[in-house]
């Protein structure tokens, strides 16, 4: 009870800091701070106008000017005190503290990357390997709450990475990526996308993708590319392909003579529509580095982890402070209304 009216008496809920930090239920009433003091300044005015004459319990031989005769304006003081707490109590001050939980309805993304020889072709800057590489740990970086796996593939596959939320541990991973990964040749196409979806046969998300990133046609492994499609398309699995490069003469390395030697690039386009078809995706064709990145863009539209916000406010009133000081200040008016200090009017 004491820590109470301690608080009650604390001159801090009268500092300007301290008004600064209300929400007002009723900010209109506060107008009223205004017109109270202008219906004082009005009462004056007519009594001014009345020219009082009747002379209480000052002797003749007073001054009229007299600074005693000011403490007949301290009862008044105390009523227009009074009315100004009991205004700000009626403005309902109240301060809030909203709190924010977010809940994301995750998807499963499996990365599956060609790090065949053929990536290695220069048409992408440095090579393809390496701007699919930056593009990917940018997708990565703009995902909230997915679970993000890694599986790369020549003449195999192999799983680099399990789903994970550890998106530092991802981008490592991938930045480690190099043609020296493996010893097999090829491109293992069915492998790798079997591979993948083994990753997320057990995965509960309502939402799993798979993205493919080949330059080459399916020439290596014991699966099907589109057998593999088919598989992955019964988990409910969402297929995207993207097709990295272009057909026909391409740069790779120079010669004796610091020259770019040109080498024949060939991309079989068809089974890639095809996988992307039966995995109910897209099909994308990406012939350079901005290309990829809108495509990477356009998936990352695509494929959005749902977010469920709750809010929680809870709200404080003050008014009970501001509203007490009001009939606090009113009683001490009472009191001095009938008391000597108002005895020092000229009224």
């Amino acid at each position: 009870m004491q820590e109470q009216l301690a608080e009650f008496f604390s001159w801090s809920w009268f500092l300007p800091e301290t008004f600064k930090s209300y929400e007002w239920e009723n900010i209109w009433i506060l107008h009223l701070l205004w017109i109270i003091p202008a219906l004082m300044l009005l009462r004056i005015f007519v009594k001014f106008l009345k020219n009082p004459v009747l002379e209480l319990s000052l002797p003749k031989r007073a001054a009229k000017n007299n600074p005693w005769t000011y403490l007949r304006l301290i009862p008044t003081g105390f009523f227009f005190l009074a009315l100004v707490m009991i205004v700000i109590a009626l403005g309902r001050p109240q301060r809030s503290n909203e709190r924010v939980e977010q809940f994301t309805e995750g998807i499963d993304i499996v990365l599956v990357m060609d790090i065949s020889e053929s990536m290695d072709l220069q048409d992408f800057t440095p090579n393809r390997l390496e701007a699919a590489k930056s593009t990917a740990v940018d997708f990565i970086n703009g995902r909230f709450g997915d679970r993000i796996g890694m599986v790369v593939f020549a003449g195999e596959a192999y799983s680099l990475a399990p789903l994970t939320n550890d998106y530092q541990l991802l981008t490592d991973l991938i930045e480690d990526i190099s043609f020296n990964m493996m010893e097999a040749k090829g491109t293992a196409i069915g492998s790798a996308i079997a591979s993948a979806t083994n990753r997320m046969k057990e995965s509960e998300s309502a939402s799993k993708v798979l993205i493919l990133l080949s330059d080459g046609e399916s020439n290596a492994g014991n699966v099907d590319p589109l057998f593999a499609a088919e598989l992955a398309s019964a988990l409910d699995i969402k297929i995207y392909t993207i097709a990295v490069g272009k057909d026909g003469m391409v740069p790779y390395g120079t010669d004796f003579f610091g020259r770019p030697q040109m080498v024949e690039s060939y991309l079989d386009e068809t089974t890639l529509r095809e996988i992307a078809k039966i995995g109910n995706g897209e099909f994308f064709r990406a012939s350079d580095g901005g290309t990829l990145n809108s495509i990477f863009e356009r998936i990352d539209t695509l494929e959005k982890a749902e977010i469920i916000e709750n809010r929680y406010k809870e709200t404080s009133d003050y008014y009970r402070i501001y509203l007490f000081w009001g009939i606090l200040l009113f009683f001490v008016w009472l009191l001095l209304k009938s008391s000597f200090l108002n005895n020092f009017l000229l009224d």
